[in-house]
């Protein structure tokens, strides 16, 4: 796919390895963020993890000196919830394998979050795992109860010295345990960026995804046929880059080599 930066409009960007590591900002990040509201482009923050609700996302991000609003944040909450009412709509009961902030957006979402004989199980990042109830997914999935993960990371970035188990994992388990696969939304599946390019009135052409993983970052971009650039502030590395057989557009340090590329083919395209 051939890519023009000057047509760029909005910016969909990771965060844990693009912005931040951990609770560690990263220097370029809010010169970057400024650049983009300097070029007039808008920008919403996209994350996997699904630990933590939008407005815990809003929350995180102030403390680290970013303003946002939950409107400009997305997790696969959001598709989860759509796929269990237009692709599962008889269900009303759901298990689900994650932290209390995201079975609270369930419950506003008008799901009762049960495991007495769940409708259907979700699987998320489960920072807060209960050994009984990953056997109680494990039985109901055996059971034959539609299984869905929010998304399919193995681990959570981190700073610290530990590895943070995440959803694709647990859902390897479960899978070892009952001989089922999920349904799995969030990255890389393109519905999710795929909807923010409809809820923008924008075409993918002008949407850029800006993330550190190429196996959701970068892979939802290519199938959402989005321009992607790639950082190397988080997961992957300049060999993982040049090893892809469909590399992304852009490869840059951090995002901010990539407000300077940016602002420069803006400020060229409007001389044009």
């Amino acid at each position: 796919m051939t890519y023009d930066l000057a047509r760029i409009k909005h910016v969909v960007l990771d965060l844990d390895g693009t912005l931040y590591r951990g609770d560690r900002l990263f220097d370029v990040t809010i010169p970057f963020l400024a650049t983009l509201n300097q070029l007039g482009l808008g920008y919403t923050f996209l994350t996997n993890n699904t630990s933590k609700s939008k407005v815990d996302y809003v929350s995180k991000l102030k403390a680290l000196g970013i303003e946002a609003t939950p409107a400009q944040v997305t997790t696969p909450a959001d598709p989860t919830i759509t796929y269990l009412r237009e692709q599962l709509e008889g269900v009303r009961s759901i298990g689900v394998l994650g932290t209390e902030s995201l079975q609270t957006q369930f419950r506003e979402a008008g799901f009762l979050v049960t495991w007495e004989s769940p409708d259907a199980v979700v699987v998320g990042f489960d920072t807060t795992l209960i050994y009984e109830n990953l056997c109680n997914a494990a039985y109901w999935i055996g059971e034959g109860r539609p299984f869905i993960a929010t998304h399919p990371d193995l681990v959570c970035p981190t700073d610290l010295p530990t590895i943070l188990v995440d959803c694709g994992a647990l859902c390897a388990a479960l899978t070892a345990a009952t001989g089922r696969e999920p349904v799995v939304l969030g990255k890389p599946d393109p519905a999710i960026l795929l909807d923010l390019c409809r809820r923008h009135h924008l075409q993918p052409v002008e949407v850029i995804m800006v993330g550190d993983r190429i196996y959701t970052d970068m892979a939802m971009a290519k199938r959402a046929k989005t321009p992607s650039a790639l950082v190397l502030s988080g997961e992957a590395t300049r060999l993982d880059a040049e090893a892809m057989q469909d590399p992304p557009d852009l490869v840059v340090e951090h995002v901010g080599e990539l407000g300077a590329r940016l602002t420069q083919a803006i400020s060229a395209g409007a001389q044009r």
